[in-house]
């Protein structure tokens, strides 16, 4: 009976922090058409919001994870690097596709990962894995257009960035792999790598001003002015969704095992759909909708299959 209600528990945890994840894309949706808010400029405060809710988190629960040994700290700034350049890319795919398409197609990740870490470190493919990782780029292709002529003069942009961001999130989780194979805790990690994020981000901002739009440095940066209405979003995007999201998914899996954890966090694009709908009045299309299905049968196969955790974005 004990187990049931741990059981109950973890998955109540676990459904609450995929719906708080499922929020990201229509969150950023919504602040790059209502404010016009550029890219970078949003990639950047969200990143450095996060940062400012862990510092003051750990402050307040575990000081003891500020402490991070001086031979990780190269580590530590590559993997920042990647997660600046992954929120860069997928903010600019929620931009060219839409919330709900640039969920989708972050979900090729897995797949990504599963051939990365067959090239990087020499990892067998079960059946079930191949299978899995066929579906989920027949589902990629489709979802984006990919295969569509046509859709490659209409949206190329979109196209590009949609699969950079799962090849860039899987780079993310095969960084974070590394991360705990060097025994790095991974608040520490989330709070560092998101730390040193925000810093890249600054600097890839100053370099879009000066050498992209040819305007003086940081003009973008203060873009939202004097709106609490933006800023107060832009915040909540920052901490909720993926603080609220990482906390709560790491607390599942005291629960839960990760496996289980995973599929839970598989039904992320679906909610992510329910919100576009209902918010930014976003549809995806007939052959978009079957990709989708192609694609999340193919997470739900490889996470099944195997039990190494990816976590979501």
């Amino acid at each position: 009976m004990k187990q049931t209600s741990q059981a109950s528990r973890g998955f109540i945890i676990a459904l609450i922090a995929t719906i708080l994840w499922s929020t990201t894309g229509p969150l950023i949706s919504y602040l790059s058409k209502t404010y016009s808010l550029p890219s970078l400029v949003l990639a950047f405060w969200r990143d450095l919001f996060v940062s400012f809710g862990m510092v003051i988190g750990l402050l307040i629960f575990s000081r003891a994870r500020f402490f991070l040994d001086r031979a990780h700290w190269g580590f530590l700034v590559l993997y920042g690097l990647t997660l600046a350049v992954f929120n860069s890319l997928w903010t600019f795919s929620v931009q060219y596709n839409g919330a709900a398409v640039a969920t989708v197609l972050a979900f090729s990740s897995p797949a990504m990962t599963a051939v990365l870490s067959y090239l990087v470190f020499k990892e067998t493919f079960s059946k079930v894995k191949i299978i899995s990782i066929a579906l989920s780029f027949i589902g990629t292709i489709l979802v984006s257009g990919a295969a569509d002529p046509s859709a490659w003069k209409l949206n190329p942009a979109g196209i590009i960035f949609g699969l950079l961001t799962g090849l860039l999130f899987a780079i993310y989780n095969l960084e974070g792999k590394v991360a705990t194979d060097k025994h790095i805790d991974s608040w520490t990690a989330l709070l560092y790598s998101f730390a040193s994020a925000s810093i890249f981000l600054f600097i890839f901002n100053i370099g879009n001003d000066l050498f992209i739009a040819h305007k003086p440095a940081l003009t973008d940066l203060m873009w939202l002015g004097d709106s609490a209405s933006g800023w107060g979003i832009l915040f909540f995007l920052g901490v909720a969704p993926t603080l609220g999201g990482f906390g709560l998914y790491t607390l599942s899996m005291r629960y839960l095992s990760p496996t289980i954890s995973n599929l839970i966090a598989t039904l992320e694009p679906i909610f992510t759909a329910v919100w576009s709908y209902l918010f930014l009045r976003e549809i995806m299309t007939g052959m978009q909708l079957w990709g989708s299905l192609l694609l999340l049968l193919g997470v739900t196969l490889l996470r099944i299959g195997d039990r190494d955790p990816i976590s979501s974005e």
